[in-house]
């Protein structure tokens, strides 16, 4: 099995273990990405536009980047806020990058 086609395949096991509802709100932990990446901008409580970056992901395709800010999470009662997060509004799935945290 290819390295891409053993991540889906365990992504898919996860889906189905978890058993969740998946939102826009939802954030994938990923071990791969270098950074944290959101796809919706209504979400971010500061963001600046002016950066600009093009990304690479794991299927080998190159997606931009159109800011990036900080989001605040509620987690368990405890407010969280994530840095340096980078905006993609092309993104399917948040990613929360665990080499990031």
């Amino acid at each position: 099995m290819r390295k891409s086609q053993e991540t889906i395949f365990w992504n898919l096991i996860l889906l189905k273990l978890i058993n969740a509802q998946l939102d826009e709100t939802t954030w994938f932990l990923d071990s791969r990405c270098s950074n944290h990446m959101f796809g919706h901008k209504d979400f971010f409580s500061e963001l600046d536009e002016s950066f600009r970056k093009l990304v690479k992901l794991g299927d080998n395709s190159s997606i931009d980047v159109m800011g990036k800010g900080r989001i605040h999470l509620q987690v368990n009662h405890v407010s969280q806020v994530i840095s340096e997060v980078f905006y993609i509004p092309e993104l399917k799935n948040n990613l929360l990058s665990i080499g990031q945290l």
